[in-house]
């Protein structure tokens, strides 16, 4: 009878809501992923007691489309932010979409932002524009500035106003610690009341940084470094929750924007074993960690399914218990029923979309890729924080079974040119309501005119 009272006081108490999105950590940065070479003790504890997913996928391989696609569930191509933005950018996150910030305080929260933005520095494309009471950070990637200028003109923000200068390219071992600070203070201040939090890391993008605690304890991968630091502040995090009695009404998740920026080397993580990373449409590009944690709600589990962070809009809505005002149009799908009770994903399928071109299809376990170019890694990635090459290749039409085959090695589309046909239909069916590029490049057979007429050699 107590732990009935107890289980109802819960579901009766608002909700509060963190996602912590770290930039371009990859699918095996963590231990519970599968990293042997250093330990993430913090963010595997938040694995082992709640639920853990293993095909969840970001819906562009690059900074700014995956955001758009986080906070209003849909694709980047329906929001138009295909691209990733530069600094001073005359586009952004329109303010006609409704974001998750928006959502949350209609019914109430205090809603802040807290590190790297990147939906727009123009005006109304700020995040104060966007539903968020507060926000302090970068509006951009830690390694950009503004045209014409130099690394003084890098600076971090509150609400619209510069307040810091981060003076140096070489050394922002900082900014996790002051993006830990701000987030803990927004915590405390907001105890009393439902909040949703959106901490957003600069790191592990390059250029990589990490506090005096953790710096220089991997000299040959200082990007171990990195993800340590990452990992002290998420325990942070959840000890300030666990100290203010908020972790069992606190839901938190924990994730990547994309995968990892290889041709970094020692500066960037690692894929998993899947192939790629940033910037193109295998696996290793977006296939991202993903963590749910809710004590006394989220029992500890290990989910496979596809899922999507274009699904985080009305999943956690779904599990916080609040309404989304009006008709909204989205991509995303409800995943509550999957991180409570384990139930398979609703979502049956997932496209690779990036830039603005749709590259590749997954539906159950076939994964089809249509002609296009991508950028494949060289044989040598760079030393000292600065990238090894990339080239442009070309990828022709492809099938692969992710169950037997998620590094993508084997192509099987001559085996099986019914998967392929059925795929294809799909593919056509999203460019229309999507739309794509690549059906207007000129000069190349990208694809077939209509599915019939795709045959096996």
């Amino acid at each position: 009878m107590i732990g009935l009272l107890i289980a109802a006081a819960i579901s009766a108490t608002p909700t509060n809501v963190i996602v912590i999105l770290c930039d371009d950590l990859g699918y095996g940065d963590l231990g519970c992923y599968g990293q042997t070479g250093y330990t993430t003790p913090n963010i595997d504890r938040l694995a082992a007691e709640g639920a853990r997913l293993t095909e969840f996928y970001s819906a562009s391989p690059a900074c700014s489309p995956s955001r758009a696609a986080l906070l209003t569930g849909c694709y980047p191509q329906r929001v138009g932010i295909p691209f990733v933005l530069n600094p001073k950018s005359k586009t952004g996150l329109a303010r006609s979409e409704k974001t998750l910030p928006e959502i949350f305080h209609d019914s109430g929260y205090r809603t802040a932002c807290v590190g790297k933005w990147h939906l727009g520095d123009a005006p109304n494309h700020w995040p104060t524009q966007h539903g968020f009471d507060s926000y302090f950070g970068l509006p951009y990637s830690n390694d950009m500035w503004p045209p014409n200028g130099n690394w003084p003109d890098l600076w971090l923000y509150r609400g619209e106003q510069r307040v810091k200068q981060v003076a140096t390219l070489a050394n922002q071992d900082d900014l996790t610690g002051m993006y830990t600070r701000e987030a803990i203070g927004f915590i405390r201040e907001n105890r009393s009341r439902p909040f949703f939090l959106y901490l957003a890391h600069s790191m592990p993008h390059v250029p990589i940084g990490a506090s005096h605690e953790f710096k220089g304890k991997h000299p040959d991968w200082p990007y171990a470094d990195t993800i340590q630091d990452l990992d002290a502040s998420t325990g942070r995090i959840i000890d300030t929750l666990k100290k203010l009695h908020l972790d069992r009404k606190t839901l938190v998740v924990f994730t990547s924007d994309n995968g990892p920026w290889l041709p970094y080397g020692a500066h960037a993580g690692s894929s998993g074993g899947f192939r790629e990373g940033k910037g193109t449409c295998y696996e290793g590009g977006q296939r991202v960690p993903a963590i749910f944690w809710q004590p006394g709600k989220i029992k500890p589990s290990v989910l496979s399914g596809i899922a999507a962070n274009l699904d985080l809009l009305p999943t956690l809505t779904a599990l916080a218990n609040v309404k989304i005002r009006g008709n909204l149009k989205i991509d995303g799908v409800s995943l509550a029923e999957t991180v409570l009770r384990a139930k398979p994903s609703p979502r049956e399928e997932f496209l690779y979309y990036y830039p603005d071109q749709l590259k590749a299809i997954r539906v159950g376990k076939w994964k089809l890729h249509v002609p296009h170019p991508d950028l494949e890694m060289v044989a040598a990635p760079g030393v000292n924080g600065k990238p090894g090459g990339q080239k442009m290749g070309r990828i022709g039409l492809s099938l692969y079974d992710l169950s037997s085959d998620p590094a993508e090695k084997v192509n099987l589309v001559n085996k099986y040119p019914t998967v392929v046909e059925r795929l294809l239909l799909r593919i056509f069916k999203a460019r229309k309501a999507l739309g794509d590029t690549l059906t207007k490049t000129k000069g190349q057979e990208i694809r077939p005119a209509e599915p019939a007429i795709w045959k096996p050699n």
